[in-house]
């Protein structure tokens, strides 16, 4: 294999694994958000704004593993 394709490689690597430990998170933070505002419906507003802001800061690994893999593919 050739420098550039492992660099290629790598970044592919980089965004398909990165995003795959946020897409868990998310999926199971709306699921447990869910499953809270059908035993407590009158909590549903504080319950939505925790999963915000949990599913923003999940969504953070995903966005640096997509910078990395930018990074990786235009730089190197």
């Amino acid at each position: 294999m050739e420098g550039d394709a492992i660099v290629k490689l790598a970044a592919a690597l980089a965004i398909g694994l990165g995003s795959v430990g946020p897409a868990l998170g998310i999926g199971m933070a709306v699921s447990k958000a869910m499953e809270a505002t059908g035993r407590n419906p009158e909590a549903a507003s504080a319950i939505r704004t925790s999963m915000i802001l949990g599913a923003g800061l999940a969504e953070a690994v995903a966005i640096y593993a997509f910078v990395i893999a930018l990074i990786l593919s235009l730089v190197a």
